[in-house]
């Protein structure tokens, strides 16, 4: 497993806070399944930070499940990313899992708010869609470069 380290500083101390996630690459005929925000227009990979007591590959599934309606199954833990940002360290641990199910949608208030929705989407337009990171507002920009150096390295990945 690989470990990416994004910073977009310089960071010497402990951070203050440690948010830890994961997320899922979940591929089926070419299409990726990602998260689209119908209301603010952003993409991502499905996923969410880990509660109490709860495996990575449970949060995985939990996410997985209440985020787009799918069922997975985390067959292997292939990348971590970690981000600083506002003195926060953003630990995403990336999966790549077979879609088995669907299940009923659960969103937050907030996803509600922000329009969350599944998308398949071909796997180069994704590449292509999260390509525009240097384009976005900071905050979208670290997201979009993390999709983007993570499905990179998932291709990689699978022509290993």
């Amino acid at each position: 497993m690989q470990t990416i380290n994004q910073y977009n500083t310089v960071y010497s101390d402990p951070p203050e806070r440690i948010r830890e996630s994961a997320r899922a690459i979940t591929v089926r005929d070419g299409k990726i399944l990602l998260t689209y925000e119908t209301n603010t227009d952003v993409y991502m990979s499905p996923g969410g930070g880990v509660e109490a007591d709860e495996t990575l590959e449970e949060c995985c599934m939990r996410e997985l499940r209440e985020e787009a309606g799918i069922e997975v199954k985390p067959v292997e833990r292939f990348v971590t990313v970690n981000e600083y940002s506002f003195e926060t360290l953003y630990i995403s641990n990336y999966f790549i899992c077979e879609a088995v199910g669907t299940a009923k949608q659960s969103l937050t208030p907030i996803e509600i708010d922000h329009g969350v929705t599944p998308k398949w989407v071909e796997i180069e337009k994704a590449m292509e869609i999260f390509s525009t990171y240097p384009e976005k507002r900071p905050d979208i920009r670290s997201l979009y470069l993390r999709e983007y150096t993570v499905i990179g390295q998932y291709l990689k990945h699978i022509s290993e």
